[in-house]
C-alpha cells in the first residue's frame, strides 16, 4: 500500500516559515532578476502589430479614440441615416454590432481577444426590438449632448437621466457598449466614465488636468485611478517593477509597509474585477514606463480570470481590446504551486466548489491559456487537488510575511511565468 504524506503540523509550518526568512537577502540581492527582466523590457522592441496588418480569414471590428467633434459627426450621421429609413417608409432598424461569445475570438499574433465583424438588426417595428430601438436612440442623444457641452458623466448619472425608460442600469451601460461599437469609438470617447475603483500607491507622480499627483505621498489609502485617463500626463517614475494587486487588503499591507521603499515599484488594484479607468491606466503606464508588470492574484480561478482580463481583454468589452489589454502580464502568485512550496497550512486552503471547477476547467480550454504551458500547469495543480487559498492565507504567518518573506523571495528568485 502507498503512504499518505502526513498534513503539515502548525509547528513544521511556523518552522518552513522561519527557513523561507533565512532566504530573503538584502534588496539590493532580491531585485537582480528584476532588474534583468526590466532591461530587457525596456530593451525589446514593441511590435505594435494591429489587425490590419494580419491576414485573418474572417474581418474583425476594432474602436478608435475619437474627438468629441468627431463623435459628434458619426452620431448625427447614424440618426441622419434612420431619418432617410423612415421617410421611404422602412420604419427604421440599427446594424448593432454583436458583442456575443460566438462574434469573439483569439487571435495568438496579437496576444488577446478582438470581435469578429458580424452584426444583429435592431428594428424598432419589432416587438422583441422595439424597446432596446429606443433606448440605443436615447442613449445616442445623450451622448450628442455631452458632446456638444464638452462634459464627462458617470454611467450611474446616465442611467438617472431617464429610469422610466432604462428599468435598471445594465440596460443603459449595455447599451452603451453598443452604441460605442456602432460608432466605432472607444467608451471613453462618449464622455462617460465609470465611478473611481481602482487605487494607485509607491514610486509614480503625473499630472491629472494640471494638478502635480505624488503617489509617494497619499498615505496607505493610495490615490484613486482617475476615471478620464486622458487627463493623466507627464508620467514620471523611478520604479522597476508595477506590482498588480487583486485585492485591497493585499494592497493596504504594502501600502502601510511602504513595500516600494525597499523594493522600487508601483503598486495598484481595481479590488477584484477590474474596471476601464484601471485598464487603460495600467496600459498607459507600461506603455509610458516600459517596465514589467508583476500580477499578485488569489490561487483560484477567478483570480486567473482576473488576471486574464488585464491581459487579454473581457467579452463585454473586446471590441476595445486594443487599448484596454496590456500584454505580458507575469504571474508572481498566488500559483497553485506555492501552496506546498511555501508550507501553507491545511486549515487555510479551501476546498474548491462545483462551480470553482467548473470554471477552473472552462479556462483550461480557452486558447489563451493553452497558449501558454506553465499556465496549463498551474490550473491543472488547482484542479486535481480540488484546492485554492486567498492571498491572506500567508498571513497565518505573520500580517507581514506577505511583504517581508513572500514577495521578496518571489523577486529574488524571479518566480514568474
Amino acid at each position: 500500500m502507498s503512504k499518505v504524506a502526513p498534513k503539515k503540523r502548525p509547528a513544521d509550518a511556523e518552522a518552513a516559515a522561519l527557513g523561507a526568512k533565512k532566504k530573503v537577502k538584502t534588496a539590493a540581492e532580491v531585485l537582480v532578476k528584476v532588474k534583468i527582466l526590466a532591461k530587457k523590457v525596456r530593451e525589446d522592441p514593441v511590435l505594435s502589430r494591429t489587425l490590419s496588418d494580419l491576414k485573418l480569414p474572417h474581418s474583425c471590428r476594432e474602436v478608435v479614440d475619437k474627438s468629441a467633434d468627431s463623435v459628434l459627426d458619426e452620431v448625427e450621421s447614424t440618426i441622419y441615416q434612420v431619418a432617410q429609413q423612415i421617410l421611404r417608409g422602412e420604419g427604421f432598424t440599427y446594424g448593432i454590432p454583436s458583442r456575443s461569445k460566438g462574434n469573439q475570438v483569439y487571435v495568438p499574433e496579437l496576444d488577446r481577444i478582438v470581435l469578429k465583424d458580424s452584426k444583429s438588426q435592431r428594428p424598432f417595428a419589432s416587438t422583441s426590438t422595439c424597446r432596446k430601438a429606443v433606448i440605443t436612440t436615447r442613449i445616442l442623444q445623450l451622448i450628442h449632448e455631452l458632446c456638444l457641452k464638452r462634459i464627462h458623466v458617470t454611467k450611474r448619472d446616465l442611467f438617472y437621466t431617464d429610469v422610466k425608460l432604462f428599468e435598471e442600469q445594465g440596460n443603459s451601460d449595455s447599451t452603451l457598449d453598443d452604441v460605442a461599437c456602432l460608432l466605432g469609438c472607444t467608451r471613453s470617447s462618449l464622455h462617460v466614465v465609470a465611478s473611481e475603483k481602482g487605487v494607485v500607491v509607491g514610486r509614480l507622480t503625473f499630472r491629472e488636468d494640471g494638478d502635480l499627483i505624488d503617489c509617494q505621498r497619499m498615505g496607505v489609502g493610495g490615490k484613486a485611478i482617475p476615471p478620464n485617463v486622458d487627463k493623466v500626463d507627464s508620467i514620471v517614475s523611478d520604479a522597476l517593477f508595477i506590482l498588480l494587486v487583486e485585492k485591497d487588503a493585499a494592497f493596504m499591507r504594502l501600502a502601510e509597509d511602504r513595500f516600494y521603499n525597499t523594493y522600487p515599484c508601483i503598486i495598484m488594484t481595481a479590488k477584484g474585477q477590474p474596471d476601464v479607468a484601471s485598464r487603460l491606466f495600467l496600459r498607459k503606464l507600461k506603455d509610458t514606463l516600459k517596465i514589467p508588470v508583476l500580477a499578485l492574484v488569489d490561487s483560484d480561478p477567478y483570480g486567473l480570470k482576473i488576471l486574464s482580463v488585464y491581459m487579454k481583454g473581457s467579452m463585454n468589452m473586446s471590441y476595445d481590446s486594443s487599448n484596454l489589454t496590456t500584454p505580458d502580464i507575469k504571474w508572481l502568485g498566488v500559483r497553485p504551486s506555492d501552496l506546498d512550496r511555501f508550507n501553507i497550512p491545511e486549515q487555510c486552503r479551501l476546498p474548491m466548489t462545483d462551480e470553482d471547477m467548473k470554471t477552473g476547467k472552462r479556462l483550461m480550454e480557452e486558447d489563451f491559456v493553452k497558449a501558454n504551458p506553465l499556465w496549463v500547469s498551474e490550473l491543472e495543480i488547482m484542479v486535481q487537488s480540488k484546492v485554492k487559498a486567498e492571498i491572506q492565507a500567508l498571513s497565518s504567518f505573520g500580517f507581514q510575511y506577505l511583504s517581508q518573506v513572500y514577495l521578496p523571495l518571489k523577486l529574488q528568485e524571479g518566480d514568474w511565468i
